[in-house]
């Protein structure tokens, strides 16, 4: 008889079998969800199944952060992870380490991936972003020709400059088909003349699914984002949708509307600055004006000081000054001493001899004409003269007595 094998040797027999099976080491299983219970331990314990078959299935504690919603009866999932043997009861089960909504969860893995895989390649980093230039002339769009999406964006834009030249590309923005017509309007744009190229392309759509928006999320059209040499500003779905061209584009928008505010400035706010700018240049060259002129008035007036002319003014004024004083001063000089002089002549005339003679009184000479003042001064018979007020009178010293003290 052969030998015989012990129920733990066949156990572990399968058991490595089963390890060494790579394809059982790691797989995925798609399936729905039965029997799911959530362990106090943190464990989750569940069943896949599908029209033919079972099977058990095991989330440990530590692999939850695996399992991104809460899982539930009847549940559509794709389950990822090694397929091995429990030997204690030897039983096979899968132990998962990632499980994912089937559908739309195999999309969300697609974008997880593509957006690892993209942002190691540096596609997202700030350092390539182009700046959205200011005061476009022309904007490109690349989105269907139809819906709201394409209204928003151009009564907007318009709106805030009337003058703006808007380049439609009608793409295909949903289906299989709308990668390639994505890329093909951001190439067409990129590969215009220079002077007729938009300065700013906006991409985008209104709101939608995952499924819907899809498109946005393709590798191709996201380097297309990248390799443009035109900023562009990607505007998909609403506010709270994110998809690749947002992280890759030059900037993003919440939704096509304000990407048509961000790419478009308003000429009314515009006019307003440069009215603003232009008072302040008038208001700055009139003052400049003014300060240059009152320089000018004062080397005009330094210059008109310094020339012969003006000194030859001035010493004419100064003499002229200098004139009148002496003149003032001369005239009061000889008004003073005009005055001084009618003092003496009135004190002369009140000790002049003929003023006494007026009175009574005479004047009288001897007949030498010198004024007689002691009798000694003559004898009887010397001729003498006496000089009165209105004439003088001749006569003969008939004795000259002298009085008695």
């Amino acid at each position: 008889m052969r030998n015989a094998y012990s129920v733990s040797q066949v156990k572990t027999y399968i058991k490595n079998m089963f390890r060494q099976d790579y394809l059982l080491s790691s797989l995925l299983v798609r399936g729905e969800v039965s029997n799911c219970k959530y362990h106090s331990s943190g464990h989750i314990y569940f069943t896949l199944k599908d029209s033919q078959g079972t099977l058990a299935c095991v989330m440990f504690a530590g692999s939850r952060r695996g399992l991104a919603f809460q899982m539930r009866e009847g549940d559509a999932v794709i389950v990822q992870g090694t397929v091995d043997v429990y030997e204690r009861d030897g039983k096979y089960q899968l132990y998962a380490r990632q499980i994912i909504r089937d559908g739309i969860g195999a999309l969300n893995e697609r974008y997880e991936q593509l957006k690892k895989q993209l942002e190691e390649e540096g596609l997202f980093d700030e350092m390539y972003k182009q700046p959205i230039p200011k005061y476009i002339r022309t904007l490109g769009v690349v989105t269907a020709p139809t819906g709201a999406a394409v209204q928003d964006i151009m009564n907007i834009a318009l709106r805030r400059n009337p003058w703006l030249r808007i380049i439609l590309f009608p793409a295909i923005v949903q289906g299989d088909a709308a990668k390639n017509s994505i890329v093909s309007g951001i190439r067409a744009f990129n590969s215009m003349p220079e002077k007729e190229r938009p300065e700013v392309i906006i991409i985008g759509r209104g709101g939608g699914s995952l499924e819907d928006l899809w498109a946005f999320n393709e590798e191709a059209v996201a380097r297309a984002v990248f390799d443009s040499e035109i900023p562009i500003i990607s505007a998909v779905g609403h506010e709270t949708d994110t998809v690749i061209t947002d992280y890759v584009a030059d900037l993003r928008a919440p939704t096509p509307s304000a990407a048509a505010e961000l790419a478009v400035d308003e000429t009314e706010r515009l006019l307003g600055t440069l009215e603003q700018y232009r008072q302040s240049l008038t208001s700055a060259m009139e003052a400049r004006t003014e300060r240059v002129r009152m320089r000018l008035r004062s080397s005009e007036l330094l210059l008109s000081r310094l020339s012969p002319s003006y000194r030859i003014r001035e010493q004419r004024m100064r003499l002229t000054q200098a004139e009148d004083a002496l003149g003032e001063r001369m005239r009061r000089i000889v008004e003073d001493r005009r005055h001084r002089a009618e003092k003496a002549a009135l004190m002369l005339d009140a000790l002049s001899p003929l003023k006494r003679l007026s009175g009574g009184y005479g004047y009288v000479t001897g007949g030498d004409g010198r004024p007689l003042t002691r009798i000694s001064g003559v004898k009887a018979g010397d001729s003498i003269a006496v000089r009165l007020r209105d004439g003088r009178i001749g006569a003969k010293v008939t004795e000259a007595v002298p009085d008695v003290e």
